[in-house]
């Protein structure tokens, strides 16, 4: 999520929670959803937020999960060297309040704040940074984002240097821009508790999880920060959008980023709740299964991709608050390429099909129930595959089983999205370079390969942009994604939630939200 984040924000399917009107206590997964006290005593005042999500952690690893649900609880938990900041491309101070860079760019120097102390009342030091970068390169899923950082020392107690084999222009995102680089205290990796109790330095420290029903942080009274305002906050797991919303209008939670895109509007223009969107750094994509026939071959991929009609799939997964897009970077990011090579022609994708040998061609298409805009985007897809003679079977998935299923190459082609992307690496490095640890549909080009090397250590901003988008070019071109839309983030919340930001990067943080009751 990425790693991060793979995964989290519909129409057709969605269960209509018609029998459940504004004010009722909704029973979710055979859980009483009412308003109850979590018998948290924090520090600070106004209560606990209780907010509603969409999908339930797999774990509470941040260097083993790449599920979002997972990271929308951790971004409260844990802290990262730095930070994205306003906006995101820029880094800012977190556990490391100051830097420097040589002259030759291959040594940075970090200064950490002193006085930081875990969740369990222990100091922070150094030598967690090296024990977590080191655990990071050594075995966690976003070992790539170090290969340039040779080695990882603890000058002293306060103040941390990384030796660099090449320039990394982007290394304060690499290091900084999810949870997924939090830093962890070694004790809890060897006592094995990291997946189920962690302990972290921000601004709420754990206290429970009931699976299926609920997770309870509460405020760290020891944060080095600002805030936190509320005692605690109750992640609550709603997977229905329509069902989020109804608690939300009844007062049974107080916020949620599950909002159903036909509502999304709705919300936005709401005078009885707050709402805010933005932008999003997101994409949505559909990806073929490279290792089987005749999906390896880029003749048929581009014969189904001339087939859609994106217009029309980024009206059904979102009403409109989505922009059809052929690259994953939107348009209005720095970063963006206007390329667009694929026009809706349904004539032009069956000669193609026709001229590659492919007859009575069908494809099974997995999506899954935890984003359901995907089951939306794919019905869509049938129907425009299916004007050109290509039977489409859409396989619905609980998130679980389209991860495994995604890993273990079981798949003819599926539908997803990346969440939270910030520097070009985020968007294209790590799907589409043969070895990236993303890229599960097997796409590999020598050239892409090189260029996306190259862009890594280029320094020169101007050249670098050029490198990512002869990158591009090619791998839209070939169809290792296709990519489909970049939706806009929209979240929801009572009045009495003040002081929240809807954050383009999607990260959802809580340490400076205040509760008028």
């Amino acid at each position: 999520m990425s790693f991060r984040r793979l995964a989290a924000v519909l129409a057709a399917l969605l269960l209509l929670a018609g029998a459940c009107s504004p004010g009722e206590e909704v029973d979710v997964n055979g859980e009483d959803q009412g308003v109850e006290d979590p018998g948290i005593e924090g520090v600070a005042e106004g209560g606990t937020l209780i907010a509603a999500i969409s999908g339930e952690p797999d774990q509470l690893d941040p260097h083993m999960t790449s599920a979002y649900p997972s990271f929308q609880v951790l971004e409260n938990v844990y802290d990262t060297l730095v930070q994205p900041g306003d906006p995101p491309t820029e880094a800012e101070p977190a556990l490391a309040e100051d830097w420097e860079v040589s002259e030759d760019e291959l040594t940075w120097t970090f200064s950490l704040r002193e006085g930081v102390v875990w969740h369990d009342g222990e100091p922070f030091t150094a030598d967690d940074v090296v024990f977590s970068f080191e655990r990071i390169a050594d075995e966690g899923l976003n070992a790539a984002r170090f290969d340039t950082i040779e080695e990882v020392t603890a000058v002293d107690e306060h103040t941390v240097e990384l030796q660099l084999s090449q320039p990394t222009p982007n290394l304060l995102t690499q290091i900084g821009a999810f949870k997924g680089m939090a830093i962890v205290p070694e004790r809890i990796v060897e006592d094995g508790t990291i997946g189920q109790n962690p302990v972290g330095t921000g601004p709420f420290r754990f206290v429970s999880y009931d699976e299926g029903s609920r997770l309870v942080l509460e405020a760290n009274p020891d944060y080095w920060g600002e805030g936190p305002f509320v005692e605690g906050v109750e992640f609550r797991f709603v997977s229905e959008g329509t069902v989020a919303m109804t608690n939300l209008r009844g007062g049974q939670v107080d916020w949620t980023d599950n909002v159903p895109p036909q509502e999304a509007q709705t919300v936005l223009d709401s005078d009885e709740l707050e709402a805010g969107g933005e932008p999003s750094g997101d994409f949505w994509y559909f990806a073929f299964n490279h290792a089987r026939p005749p999906f390896d071959n880029p003749d048929v991929r581009r014969a189904l991709s001339f087939a859609v009609d994106r217009d029309a799939i980024a009206e059904a997964a979102h009403f409109g608050a989505a922009t059809p897009n052929q690259t994953a970077i939107p348009e209005g990011n720095p970063w963006h390429h206007d390329y667009a090579p694929f026009t809706v022609d349904p004539a032009q994708a069956e000669q193609m099909l026709a001229d590659a040998g492919v007859e009575d061609l069908s494809v099974e298409l997995m999506v899954t129930t935890e984003f359901e805009q995907t089951i939306a985007a794919a019905q869509v897809i049938e129907s425009d595959w299916a004007e050109i003679g290509v039977d489409v079977s859409i396989q619905v998935l609980d998130f679980t089983e389209w991860l495994a299923r995604q890993g273990e190459g079981e798949f003819d082609a599926f539908l997803l999205g990346w969440l939270g992307n910030i520097d070009p690496y985020d968007f294209y490095h790590l799907q589409h370079h043969s070895e990236g640890i993303f890229n599960f549909h097997g796409y590999a080009n020598e050239e892409v390969d090189r260029l996306l090397d190259e862009a890594l250590t280029e320094t020169d901003e101007a050249r670098r942009k050029e490198l990512y988008d002869e990158a591009v070019e090619m791998l839209v071109d070939e169809v290792s994604y296709g990519f489909l839309y970049n939706p806009f983030v929209v979240h929801a919340w009572q009045p009495v939630v003040q002081d929240y930001t809807v954050r383009p990067d999607a990260a959802i943080r809580f340490e400076r939200v205040r509760l008028d009751r």
